[in-house]
């Protein structure tokens, strides 16, 4: 487990995020919480560009790991601040996020795909971890469809959050694996969630969705996903942030099991 002290790291990323958060208090104080939230605010964007960015400066190698974590711990806690902790209200619950499927015919061995040693969301050079869950369709051809409804089939939020980031715009001949992937902030958990390989993406950065809510539409995205070989499927990550703004792999089988389907 990595503990971030103080220390230096990115400067342009600090400066950035260290601005007043009081305005964005009081839009999110009344709105947050609720499906019908107004356009989101500057200083929102800013955090969610600043959280996409040390996603692509790590991809890209160009932090160090360390030197990520500090941005991201400060990133982390200026978007906590913005919610306070009295007002979380989770009613809707977990909402099974492959629309028209139930857990046990979806989820990929069981539950047994899931596997968190040697995870580092900032060392690239760290690999042979799996801290996810793949949730599957029925697709036997591996054309991105349900066999049965010949759609591409729904992805919900699985809970309700704030989007931080998105990519929408992956290509066949781009060899990042990732493909065309959500990251959510649920604030009731303190934790992000990451949905990968979709099709589309139909949310975008300081958007509030509520669980349940259609964010995209499963696909082949992404390196190796796109390859035939490969079942067209869901890629659905949770990583728990620890007392030392740190994200660490949480393993949601139960959550999963216990979520509500949508037809």
């Amino acid at each position: 487990m990595r503990k971030v002290e103080a220390g230096p790291f990115n400067r342009d990323i600090l400066m950035k995020s260290v601005w007043s958060t009081m305005g964005l208090m009081v839009v999110l104080v009344f709105s947050a919480w609720t499906s019908e939230s107004p356009p989101a605010s500057n200083l929102l964007l800013q955090y969610c560009s600043d959280f996409r960015q040390i996603q692509m400066d790590v991809r890209d190698c160009a932090i160090t790991p360390d030197s990520a974590a500090r941005a991201f711990k400060q990133n982390i806690d200026n978007i906590r601040k913005v919610f306070g902790e009295d007002s979380c209200n989770n009613g809707a619950g977990y909402v099974y996020p492959v629309k028209g499927y139930r857990p046990k015919e979806s989820i990929g061995g069981r539950g047994r795909g899931y596997r968190p040693d040697g995870f580092d969301l900032f060392d690239m050079d760290v690999q042979g971890s799996h801290p996810a869950h793949d949730l599957f369709i029925r697709d036997k051809n591996k054309d991105g469809l349900d066999d049965y409804t010949q759609q591409p089939a729904d992805i919900l939020a699985f809970s309700s959050g704030m989007v931080l980031a998105c990519e929408k715009n992956w290509t066949v001949d781009s060899d990042r694996r990732g493909g065309n992937w959500i990251w959510i902030y649920d604030p009731c958990l303190n934790g992000v969630f990451y949905y990968a390989h979709n099709r589309k993406v139909v949310v975008d950065p300081g958007q509030w969705v509520e669980a349940g809510e259609k964010i995209a539409e499963m696909g082949r995205s992404g390196f190796n996903a796109n390859k035939h070989r490969s079942p067209t499927h869901l890629h659905f990550m949770y990583l728990q942030i620890d007392a030392y703004g740190q994200p660490q792999p949480g393993n949601t089988y139960d959550w999963l099991l216990e979520a509500r389907p949508v037809d």
